[in-house]
């Protein structure tokens, strides 16, 4: 299969339409059905696979960076009677199991991202101009607001369980309960019934916010997305940046970007992930970032960054360790990351730093072990330091000259998805020395690194390369599926958010269905969809 990627930009989109109208926006969905990402299935009904997903994500960062006055967003179908059936059945049913994984994954994120407009002064309301099924309504779920067009024939719909025999795995049961606060007992009838419920009862439940006849629907959406709008923040002085095409070379051997280079050992079921730090100082004031726009470098480090995990995911899904390493003036990291604090109340460096935030969760939501490798000449400083505490082990080289140093971008700025700081969540036992490191942002070399706990380990010249080896052949040895489940439960340490319940919870039971014969064995649901075979069940309930 070809490697897939993650670029696109508005012009190369198939199955999206977007309108800009001042502050309001309007994307529709209108997927193009000869154009799915591989063979083998058509995407019917407005049904998504990953491609359509791919474009929706670029659409949600593009209107951040390109269209920052917008305030206010649509969500709707370019189709008559149908606004979206949620993922291409055939599609998951022709998809090895870490297929399905990823583009779930991947969705999950997309959808986090779209809810997360909200944080940027951005309200979306999904405008269902028809009926609404699975994934469509996860997406829905995903808006601030939901209408739900009455035209005695559409209506919204969890039906995995009854059709298909799996869950509504991209945040549908996490968010109607956690987030629209559904009753859990009409929650249980609404997600087992297949054809789902329409407007009224809809509304009562708590499913929806409102309907309207068809006759009436886009006027009501467009006088109720006015009244937001006209309410809502008002960011009509912001000029947008272009976000460009991202520049890479890729080969058999890796990926070369401008701020970083990811590097395969096939053989040996490694990757080497190295970072290189600015080598010039940062603007000196928020008009001198505007002018840099897409080339400014913690954007194009972030940027760069997130196509390389994404590339990692799915395209080397092999690969069992990553050894990330950094190299550069620490003093430039931290210079901007100084920066970035002193002009956070710009909108564009607001959007940069909660793109290194989404961008630092995604590695440490991939089903992969990274081990943070900090040695002579290493730019491990503030926020990319948080990218070091990302990892799950941290070596650091015990020699004079070997040091790191925190920033205030490791007290808030960059949380994890369970809210924390990656500092208090891995001194989640020890809160008194966590308090003991705020604001210190002395530089550190290794044994007062270790005896901040900010290390797992520092070596000696001696010690550190076998150690290094070890652990990753140790790493490789083991079997991935324990790992993943492993490392997923100890990087989140700390309290539940609606994010960690859907990357943990709905995530962890829906891969087990996704294995079961019950779902995708030969007489399963998801198998036989479509056949008039009715499937087969082990009625035993685990």
């Amino acid at each position: 299969m070809n490697a897939v990627s993650f670029q696109t930009q508005p012009s190369d989109y198939n199955h999206w339409r977007v309108e800009y109208d001042g502050p309001i926006a309007t994307i529709f969905m209108q997927v193009d059905g000869a154009h799915p990402l591989r063979e083998g299935y058509e995407l019917k009904l407005n049904s998504y696979d990953l491609g359509v997903d791919i474009e929706l994500a670029d659409i949600v960062r593009r209107m951040r960076f390109e269209h920052p006055e917008v305030n206010t967003l649509v969500v709707t179908s370019g189709e008559d009677n149908v606004f979206c059936a949620g993922a291409n059945i055939h599609m998951l049913g022709c998809s090895t199991h870490a297929w399905k994984v990823n583009f779930c994954k991947f969705t999950n994120e997309t959808r986090c991202e779209l809810e997360g407009l909200l944080n940027s002064g951005t309200r979306s309301i999904a405008a269902l101009n028809g009926t609404c099924a699975g994934g469509g309504y996860e997406l829905a779920l995903a808006c601030d607001e939901i209408w739900l067009q009455e035209d005695g024939n559409a209506a919204v719909s969890l039906p995995e369980t009854p059709l298909l025999a799996v869950l509504p795995g991209t945040g549908g049961l996490t968010r109607l309960v956690d987030k629209r606060k559904v009753r859990r007992d009409r929650a249980d009838v609404f997600c087992t019934l297949a054809e789902g419920l329409r407007g009224k009862r809809a509304k009562a439940w708590g499913l929806i916010d409102d309907f309207k006849p068809r006759s009436k629907f886009m006027t009501a959406i467009a006088d109720h997305t006015a009244k937001l709008s006209s309410e809502g923040v008002q960011k009509q002085d912001r000029n947008g940046v272009t976000l460009g095409p991202i520049a890479v070379e890729a080969t058999d051997e890796g990926r070369q970007y401008s701020t970083l280079t990811m590097r395969y050992e096939e053989g040996r079921r490694l990757a080497e992930l190295t970072v290189r730090a600015p080598e010039d100082t940062p603007p000196a004031d928020a008009a001198g970032v505007h002018a840099q726009g897409d080339q400014f470098w913690p954007l194009r480090f972030a940027r760069e960054l997130d196509d390389a995990i994404l590339d990692l995911r799915v395209n080397h899904p092999n690969t069992a360790v990553v050894a990330v390493r950094s190299q550069g003036p620490i003093a430039n990291v931290l210079a901007y990351d100084k920066a970035m604090v002193d002009m956070s109340d710009d909108w564009l460096v607001s959007e940069v730093i909660g793109l290194l935030s989404r961008t630092m969760q995604r590695v440490e939501r991939t089903a992969c072990s990274f081990f943070a490798l900090i040695e002579h000449g290493n730019c491990f400083g503030g926020s990319l330091l948080d990218l070091a505490f990302a990892c799950d082990r941290l070596y650091m080289l015990d020699e004079d000259g070997v040091q790191i140093a925190r920033s205030p971008f490791n007290e808030g700025l960059l949380p994890m998805t369970n809210g924390l700081t990656r500092s208090a969540c891995r001194l989640l036992g020890e809160p008194e020395l966590e308090q003991q490191l705020q604001g210190d942002y002395e530089i550190k070399d290794s044994i007062a690194a270790d005896e901040c706990g900010l290390v797992t380990e520092i070596l000696d010249e001696i010690d550190f390369e076998d150690t290094v080896r070890i652990a990753v052949e140790e790493r490789t040895s083991l079997s991935p599926d324990a790992l993943t489940g492993m490392e997923a439960n100890l990087r989140f340490a700390g309290p539940e958010t609606t994010a960690t319940k859907v990357f943990g919870r709905l995530t962890a039971w829906q891969n087990w269905i996704f294995i079961r014969p019950n779902a995708t064995g030969p007489n399963g649901a998801l198998t036989l969809y479509g056949q008039p075979q009715e499937p087969e069940f082990d009625r035993g309930r685990v």
